[in-house]
């Protein structure tokens, strides 16, 4: 059994430091500035042998104006439905301001499982400010220290007690229940067969989802159309999105993990320290994807940070999936059609073949057709080829087109094997592995992607060397 818990409380008072030393990772980008979080996060949080949901929010402003601080308001008020038990922050050196006393009032309606948090409550300067806290109205505070991990064994006493309460309700309305046991018989071996390559994924495991792009290309908008609801952050202005946002998702049975990035501007444009980490977050989420989404806009497609973006997957060896948005705005659709599927061959062709889908984040359009190529995309990054028959398709492609000679003598490209999966990578034994020329890896490289149905995949190929016999020898 396990409880939802979300740390509330007004800008800059330690939130995001004490997610972070809960779940055991620094996944929330965290700084001095006020305002840094934005979008609720969530993860799996854990103090000793408790493990629990845990829920960052975004510091709490009390403005109603359809402002992106009051877009923040919702999303906090979103997490506080969503939580059992509420982690009620402030700063303990500062002590009670006006704006916690009105969170205080917020809290109280809820009529959620509220505790009081003193942050920084290190040192003897801490004092004045825990004694004030009684007067928000839910007795003595905790006294904390995110940052140096002090208190948080009243933490675990809170979390422990929650749980226990959830378990007993859980056991009082579900009756208990015999399950069936249900036995799945699973191959032995890889499936591979002389007349295919064998595809080693299982459509059952959950799949990890990068969505990335420049700014304002509609990120935020397309996750929160795929899942249904707010959930990130969204609106006109550009960067928006400052944390690459986990969001555990459901299409057709399948587990997704999608992660709204922040957008990604051209190095030269980055500026100020929040926006350098938030693109380093982005650069992250690409490395932990396994199918990474390059989202474009319509207006202005393929500008050189989009192909940046899409060398830099290429380079981490992740699936490809490039979705074009605002489709809806564009007029003449088949000549903007062609014109992008043309420009796509000719500047990308380390990924030749990749598939290009148009959508409307917006509208909802063609969001079905984006996961198919999503899902087609990740069974050619577990392609398996045997060996047997990539040596036969060797002899055809020297056969075709020889190696060249090197300073007079002619390159012997032995045999071949595939070292591993995701993305498929080879390897090529040669007679003299330094002198093939990168003209002839290209070469066979696109032949493998054409004759093992591999388009738009990154393969690796490296090329070693036999050992010598007679090199140790007089």
């Amino acid at each position: 059994m396990t409880v939802t818990v979300a740390i509330v409380g007004r800008p800059n008072v330690g939130k995001s430091t004490l997610f972070n030393r809960l779940v055991g990772k620094r996944i929330a980008l965290v700084d001095d500035t006020p305002g840094v979080t934005r979008d609720r996060r969530e993860a799996e949080g854990r103090i000793a042998d408790l493990k629990f949901r845990v829920l960052d929010t975004a510091g709490y402003e009390d403005v109603t104006d359809g402002s992106l601080e009051d877009r923040m308001r919702q999303q906090t008020e979103m997490a506080i439905k969503e939580a059992e038990v509420i982690l009620f922050m402030y700063d303990a050196r500062a002590g009670v301001v006006p704006l916690d006393q009105r969170f205080a009032q917020v809290l109280r309606k809820a009529g959620k499982d509220v505790h009081l948090i003193g942050n920084k409550a290190e040192g003897r300067e801490a004092q004045p400010g825990l004694t004030e806290g009684f007067k928000l109205g839910f007795g003595e505070p905790i006294a904390l220290s995110a940052e140096h991990g002090l208190g948080l064994s009243e933490l675990h006493s809170i979390v422990s007690q929650a749980i226990d309460k959830a378990a007993e309700k859980a056991t009082g309305e579900i009756a208990e229940m015999d399950m069936p046991q249900v036995e799945i018989d699973l191959p032995e071996d890889d499936g591979s067969t002389e007349e295919g390559p064998a595809l080693r994924w299982d459509p059952k495991r959950h799949l990890n989802v990068a969505i990335v792009g420049r700014p304002n290309a509609g990120k935020s908008t397309l996750v929160n159309r795929m899942v249904g609801e707010e959930r990130v952050l969204t609106g006109p202005e550009a960067g928006i999105t400052r944390d690459s946002i986990l969001v555990p998702w459901e299409f057709e049975g399948r587990k997704i993990n999608l992660v709204d990035t922040a957008g990604i501007r051209r190095k030269s444009r980055v500026s100020g320290k929040l926006e350098h980490m938030a693109v380093g977050d982005s650069l992250r989420s690409i490395q932990y994807a396994e199918i990474v989404v390059l989202l474009l806009d319509a207006t202005i497609p393929f500008e050189k940070q989009d192909l940046q973006l899409a060398d830099l997957v290429e380079r981490e060896g992740r699936g490809l999936v490039i979705a074009v948005n605002k489709w809806d705005l564009v007029e003449d659709k088949n000549k903007a059609l062609a014109d992008l599927r043309e420009a796509c061959e000719r500047l990308l062709p380390q990924l030749r073949g990749v598939q290009l889908v148009t959508i409307s984040g917006l509208q909802g359009r063609n969001l079905d057709k984006l996961m198919k190529s999503v899902f087609i995309a990740e069974q050619k990054w577990n392609t398996h080829v045997s060996t047997a028959r990539l040596n036969r398709w060797l002899a055809g492609m020297t056969e075709g087109h020889p190696p060249p000679a090197v300073s007079g003598r002619r390159l012997k490209l032995r045999y071949m094997t595939q070292a591993k999966i995701r993305p498929p990578s080879f390897i090529l034994f040669a007679s003299r592995p330094d002198a093939v020329p990168a003209s002839y890896l290209r070469y066979l490289t696109n032949g493998l992607r054409d004759a093992f149905d591999m388009p738009g995949t990154p393969i690796r190929l490296w090329v070693r060397g036999g050992k010598n016999p007679f090199a140790d020898k007089d």
